[in-house]
């Protein structure tokens, strides 16, 4: 595919294993130096301090995993440029990043369309905790989902503020199928839906309406959704498919 007929390309990326404990920031950088080596015409920003036209998508919060996140790069659309092997994109960057950060699609997209932050409604949450038995974790699943409102501790712009969470937890369920390593004696396993806006919620936070008591051993993010007319799709499937319209370039500039 030429970059004349792709204005951006987005990626699909999981990342799992020591690369978990690496912050958002960093793995920016990871994915510069790996798209500089890779040889992509990555489009620049003007002015004094250029900066390459990277916009990932809702940030992971460190020490946590992640099997779909997503990153969309801006590439230049000179005619005549460089072909763009889009099949070979993924895994050529997979060598390129560090081990723990797996490259699995690659599509391209026209326009300059919705931010990924914008777009993504909510996400799906696998956590592994300690802390009571899961028979006191069910009980406790339940009544949060039964209360009105649930209400937490954060800071906002260095001040502490509380925050009422019930109304970002979509699904909250204890998972009974067995852990797919050795168990550890006291551990649980929880599935979660999380809606990410008008503010998301992180695992820790979810685990503050369930209790202080308890402890995150292991959180992975499972999916994140794009919701549209009643239906709900992946940013970009593990087979490289994107949502209805989403490579068309009068539905991106309509959603702009």
């Amino acid at each position: 595919m030429s970059t004349a007929a792709t204005r951006r390309i987005r990626f699909r990326y999981a990342k799992g294993g020591k690369i978990r404990f690496t912050s958002q920031r960093d793995v920016a950088r990871m994915w510069e130096r790996a798209l500089r080596r890779s040889g992509l015409p990555v489009a620049w920003s003007e002015g004094f301090s250029p900066r390459p036209l990277l916009s990932f998508g809702l940030a992971l919060p460190t020490g946590c995993e992640s099997s779909g996140e997503y990153l969309d790069v801006r590439v230049e659309a000179d005619v005549g440029g460089p072909i763009v092997d889009l099949a070979g994109l993924a895994p050529q960057l997979t060598e390129l990043l560090p081990e723990g950060i797996d490259v699995q699609a690659a599509a391209g997209l026209e326009g300059v369309g919705v931010s990924l932050q914008q777009e993504v409604t909510s996400c799906n949450w696998e956590m592994e905790v300690q802390g009571v038995l899961a028979e006191e974790l069910a009980t406790r699943v339940g009544r949060l989902l039964a209360s009105p409102s649930v209400l937490i501790r954060r800071e906002r712009k260095g001040r502490p503020v509380e925050d009422d969470l019930r109304p970002a937890v979509r699904s909250l369920a204890l998972l009974v199928d067995p852990v797919d390593r050795t168990p550890v004696a006291g551990t649980a396993r929880i599935e979660a839906e999380l809606a990410t806006h008008p503010r998301g919620v992180r695992p820790k936070e979810l685990l503050e309406g369930l209790g202080t008591d308890l402890v995150l051993v292991r959180a992975c993010r499972t999916h994140q959704w794009i919701e549209r007319d009643g239906s709900r799709w992946e940013p970009l499937d593990p087979d490289g498919h994107l949502p209805p319209g989403a490579d068309a370039p009068h539905a991106q500039e309509r959603a702009s």
